[in-house]
């Protein structure tokens, strides 16, 4: 998986973009990007408007999430904002030139850290239980084909007992302790504000028997084959990450999902008032196109079913958006 996503010629270090392949609530509405400039003010006024607030969005893919954060910002803060994009693809000759470009996130951060969809191409292995214990499944990277192999390494198999037990003969578990690992890399740089992933997920309780691995090519779902050829992607056990935040020093901590998160910042896919239509029929339909925008980004089955972890850091009150 590894190899497959950010190898020499891996699937994201070529410049694949992933709205090429897959919708996403960055690409599905600019009212996502509100909802973040929204939050983005509240990090800055919880902070109280330093000198200096620090806006980083991790797998930035070609920016768009951050481009349409800082057009929206205000000329106040925004002289004041330093807006970083980490990527490990190249950067796009038509990114704004206020936006620096990083493959590491900044030593130290303060302000608001973004991580849309990104936890999910975290490269990972995938174990399955066997009447001799959980095995890796090793997977030839040309052809897909799988086999057993050795047992997971220790802290592997403490983080499945923990996070993901293993209960059937044939269940398999996705090890997403690299996760909670680059979760922590996070929590353990921001200083003062908020971090806020935001992928699909599953808690312990819920997990699924035969995990969630999967790949996409054009738009299309397709064999998670390792080759280079296709997005290889797998569901976040966000309440670990939580956890791992936790034990990194991360204070306030919350997990929802993103129809309520949304809401919260303002979103509510409401019809406009058919008065408007009267007075104004232009302002009718802006109104009820973005209405329509954000029923998709607030869809409980769809986008409106992703998972928010929220954590803040440093001396910060009412910086969450619920």
């Amino acid at each position: 998986m590894e190899h497959a996503l950010y190898g020499e010629r891996g699937f994201y270090r070529r410049g694949e973009r992933t709205a090429a392949h897959f919708r996403t609530s960055v690409h599905a509405s600019a009212r996502y990007a509100a909802a973040f400039a929204r939050l983005l003010r509240d990090v800055d006024a919880a902070l109280g408007h330093p000198d200096r607030l620090d806006l980083v969005d991790i797998g930035a893919a070609s920016g768009a999430l951050l481009t349409r954060i800082v057009a929206l910002t205000e000329p106040e803060l925004a002289v004041r904002l330093r807006p970083s994009a980490v990527e490990v693809a190249a950067r796009p000759d038509d990114l704004d030139p206020c936006i620096r470009w990083l493959a590491e996130p900044p030593a130290a951060i303060e302000g608001l850290v973004i991580a849309n969809e990104w936890l999910d191409n975290v490269p990972l292995d995938v174990a399955e239980l066997t009447p001799e214990g959980p095995r890796l499944v090793l997977v030839d990277p040309l052809t897909g084909v799988e086999r057993l192999g050795p047992p997971p390494d220790p802290a592997d198999l403490a983080w499945l007992e923990r996070w993901w037990p293993l209960c059937e003969i044939g269940d398999r578990a996705e090890i997403g302790r690299p996760r909670c690992q680059a979760w922590t890399s996070v929590i353990s740089r921001l200083r003062a504000g908020l971090a806020a992933a935001v992928d699909y997920a599953h808690v312990r309780g819920g997990r699924p028997p035969y995990g969630t691995l999967a790949g996409y090519r054009d738009g299309h779902l397709v064999s998670p084959v390792p080759d280079g050829s296709c997005d290889v992607t797998a569901h976040v056990a966000l309440d670990a990450c939580a956890a791992a935040g936790q034990e990194a020093g991360a204070g306030e901590t919350l997990l929802t999902t993103q129809r309520e998160a949304l809401r919260a910042l303002g979103l509510t896919g409401a019809r406009p008032p058919l008065d408007l239509a009267r007075g104004d029929p232009r302002a009718y339909v802006a109104a009820l196109c973005a209405a329509g925008e954000e029923a998709e980004l607030l869809d409980p089955s769809g986008l409106g079913g992703f998972t928010w972890l929220l954590q803040s850091a440093g001396a910060t009150r009412g910086i969450m958006p619920l």
